[in-house]
């Protein structure tokens, strides 16, 4: 049974390079290759390979933000030109990945393992969740959400985002273009936003620099006022934490 692979990466001589790489594999068959992560989606929903050789660094749309995207992932082998601190990212999280420049004996032998895995059927995706949140892959400067909003991909800047609420087992997203859902914890979002968002209650994230006012509920009991009218209840922590981050 081949493997049955596709190239996602914004290069055409980097996916020509894994191709000629590849041509003495005999158990392993490229079904398909993309130059953007837009692109890369549509193939892997309609194409269901059972490996992608995926770049990181793509304009538009980078490959974790791709991933992000994607409920069930493929096994995954990333190629990236990241320092060192990345590195140690992906191997602390057993991802399989190339160095750029890599030669095809660094390519083998990644494959060697990743055909341990097809062959023992393991799903990856919780490494891939885990590496996704590792703070050596994260970009400073792609201060954005990437959602999936039905056959559509939305991008929300950090900045056009009110607040987010828990819901279940997906976070629901309040921003200027509207109410989005993404399957994503809290505590994940939390983390990844920085410091211009306050957990003000255990239901709510908040961006400070959409805050109005406080206003005092009842005794010991506090809304606040938001940019869009919108008022969110605040628990005992999170006032202290108000207070203590703002200044009030």
């Amino acid at each position: 049974m081949k493997i049955r692979t596709l190239l996602i990466d914004d290069e055409e001589l980097a996916r020509e390079l894994v191709k000629k790489f590849l041509e003495a594999e005999t158990d392993l068959e490229i079904i398909g290759e993309a130059a953007d992560g837009f692109e890369g989606i549509k193939l892997i929903q309609s194409l269901k390979p059972d490996l992608v050789f995926l770049d990181i660094q793509m304009p538009r749309l980078t490959g974790l933000e791709m991933l992000d995207l994607l409920q069930e992932p493929p096994l995954i082998v990333f190629s990236t030109a990241y320092d060192q601190y990345a590195i140690d990212a992906f191997e602390k999280n057993a991802i399989d990945y190339l160095l750029k420049p890599f030669s095809r004996e660094r390519l083998l032998k990644t494959l060697e393992k990743v055909k341990e895995k097809f062959q023992a059927h393991q799903d990856s995706s919780r490494e891939i969740k885990a590496l996704s949140a590792s703070s050596g892959l994260k970009d400073k400067n792609q201060r954005r959400i990437v959602i999936k909003n039905g056959s559509k991909i939305e991008m929300i800047p950090y900045e056009e985002i009110y607040y987010i609420e828990s819901y279940g087992d997906y976070v629901r997203i309040h921003a200027a273009q509207g109410k989005f859902l993404k399957q994503k914890t809290m505590k994940e979002l939390e983390d990844s936003l920085g410091a211009d968002f306050l957990r003000i209650h255990r239901s709510f994230l908040v961006n400070t620099l959409c805050i109005q006012k406080l206003e005092l509920y009842e005794k010991n009991s506090y809304l606040l006022l938001l940019q869009n009218g919108e008022k969110l209840g605040v628990s005992k922590s999170g006032y202290k934490l108000l207070k203590d981050t703002l200044g009030w």
